[in-house]
């Protein structure tokens, strides 16, 4: 019995290894805030040449030192004024543009961090006179690989040791387990993993913004900034809560000022997650940072809990009552993390469609598929939960008084060691334990995942009126034939439409097509395939008039033909509103 659980345990730790390797070398998301509108619009052509670039987001936006980069149909930058926000507005940014502007297309670069401290880039074209094809590309939306890989590692590294960490303390000072030495390796490691992924993240947390390889030149500028401050906030809190427990070893005081002090320390640890990811931007963010960390504390009581409750099942023998007290402590747990769970989930998807047409909404499905699993894992410990209680009081052997003027009975023999509900329990929380992890992973997967609702607030103006729907389809055909287009339907709702499509080769750059069809169907009412019958305007594609008859989730088909012989088609999912 004890190989197969420590056979279990290393393939726990193994998975948790690949996760974090997996999810640390993964894309990072489009997160968060969103390009709203630009003036100019994207891929339009200008008369005139625009003394200003505005672009507008969905929510207030942070600047780096080389936040914009505007190149001409040369691939020359261009020399622009200091980016700064318009008066009173953080979410709009301005950029002064030269005053003589030649003809042809110009591609803007840009990369900002948005109010929830996750940068996010991208680019746009626009043309003066006349569109152009240009060798420019977007230098400004790359990601630094390694940067990026270490910043992700150490994300959920973070959020796994303050799990640890917070629920083994909960588990202690609620549950009270007699054997308190088997935790202290779950102490030591949760604590070197903290300060070991704060002090990596605040290290990484420049280049991660800017985008760079890692480099250490700008910590100055990172600790003047929210997130750097929470990092460095978070640093120094978990280095007063080490001192704080090597003085209570050597000096106790008194139970109540112990767990106040140490209540205050483990709201404030989380604050510096609620205050600095989704909550502290977007709507009602006092009640969503309030929520976070109700949510965040109540997850590390369940999850941290059950590791302390794992290494506790290791001993000897182990009193039903700390058992019971921690399917208390988890059952509250799970109440918490719905009542918030349900509440977060509300705000960041803003609608029931966001459900199923966003990353965020299919992530957050994921996330309540495990915690389906993981509540019947916690239902089937708590089965055998009981069945350790009745075991226990089963095998303690009753008493027998002496036979009135006879010699005294033998006493009943004790039932057996309730060694079996034992073994089932430890089984049913390992399992547990191992869904949990899949869980913390996929909540941390949905902090760097921009929310539905700033998905749909990127796709309205701000009169209310859905702006353009801009689509961008990569494709590939054969070897060498890799690039994407960029198919923009001007308004983007029910009736006449203009399309306007443009080819971007493999280096970014606009490229030139011998064939580019474009048709839309509406699964859901059995309509089309209706024809866009855009044509060549001389690089780029085009049409003034199509209309979309019928609101709905259409299906964009778009074929791309490069040669004689190669074409491919790809499809695409598109809204239209009314």
């Amino acid at each position: 019995m004890r190989d197969r659980t420590r056979a279990l345990r290393r393939v726990l730790l193994a998975a948790v290894s690949l996760l974090l390797l997996v999810l640390g070398t993964a894309s990072p998301a489009s997160a968060h805030a969103a390009l709203r509108a630009t003036d100019p619009e994207d891929g339009t052509v200008l008369q005139r040449a625009p003394r200003t670039l505005t672009l507008t987001y969905t929510e207030s936006v942070g600047l780096l030192t080389d936040s914009f980069r505007v190149y001409d149909p040369r691939n020359h930058r261009l020399r622009t004024g200091p980016a700064d926000h318009a008066p009173g507005r953080a979410d709009t940014v301005r950029v002064p543009l030269p005053a003589r502007m030649a003809k042809g297309t110009y591609v803007v670069a840009w990369r900002v961090v948005s109010a929830d401290s996750h940068p996010v880039s991208g680019a746009l074209t626009f043309s003066v006179g006349e569109r152009t094809v240009t060798t420019a590309t977007a230098p400004g939306a790359a990601e630094n690989a390694t940067t990026t890989s270490l910043y992700n590692i150490a994300r959920y590294l973070a959020y796994l040791a303050v799990a640890l960490v917070l629920g083994a303390a909960v588990f202690v000072a609620y549950c009270r387990p007699p054997h308190r030495a088997a935790l202290r390796p779950l102490f030591v490691f949760g604590t070197a993993a903290l300060l070991v992924s704060t002090l990596a993240l605040l290290l990484l947390r420049g280049p991660y913004e800017e985008g760079t390889a890692p480099a250490f030149t700008a910590l100055g500028r990172t600790l003047t900034t929210r997130p750097g401050e929470l990092l460095l906030l978070r640093l120094a809190l978990v280095l007063a809560a080490v001192a704080g427990a090597l003085v209570l070893r050597r000096r106790p005081v008194p139970r109540r000022a112990a767990l106040t002090a140490g209540g205050v320390v483990a709201v404030a640890l989380a604050l510096t997650w609620s205050a600095a990811e989704h909550a502290s931007a977007g709507i009602q963010v006092p009640l969503a940072i309030a929520s976070t960390t109700l949510h965040l504390l109540a997850a590390a009581s369940w999850l941290g809990g059950l590791a302390a409750l794992l290494l506790t099942l290791r001993a000897a023998a182990v009193p039903p009552r700390v058992v019971t007290r921690f399917s208390r402590l988890a059952l509250t747990s799970v109440t918490v993390l719905v009542v918030t769970g349900v509440y977060q989930s509300w705000r960041g998807l803003g609608s029931w469609q966001a459900l199923t047409d966003t990353t965020y909404g299919r992530v957050l499905l994921a996330k309540l598929v495990a915690v389906g699993v993981l509540l019947g894992a916690a239902a089937w410990s708590r089965r055998w939960t009981g069945r350790l209680s009745e075991a226990t009081e089963a095998a303690v052997p009753v008493p027998v008084p002496v036979a009135a003027g006879g010699p005294a009975l033998p006493p009943e023999p004790p039932a057996p060691e309730p060694v079996r509900p034992v073994r089932h329990l430890r089984r049913s929380v390992l399992a547990e334990a191992a869904v949990g992890v899949v869980v913390l992973v996929l909540t941390t997967l949905l902090t760097s995942t921009l929310p539905g609702r700033a998905a749909e607030e990127a796709a309205t103006a701000e009169t209310g009126i859905p702006a353009a729907s801009v689509t961008t389809v990569p494709f590939t055909v054969g070897e060498n034939g890799r690039g994407k287009v960029q198919i923009t339907f001007d308004p983007g709702r029910v009736g006449s439409n203009s399309v306007q499509a443009v080819v971007y080769g493999a280096n970014g750059a606009l490229a030139a097509v011998p064939e580019l069809r474009i048709t839309m169907t509406l699964p859901a009412q059995r309509l089309g395939p209706l024809d866009t019958g855009i044509t060549d305007r001389g690089g780029y594609w085009a049409t003034n008039s199509f209309d979309l008859p019928i609101p709905g989730t259409w299906t964009m088909k778009v074929t791309v033909r490069v040669s004689d012989l190669d074409q491919v088609t790809v499809s695409r999912r598109v809204r239209v509103a009314r």
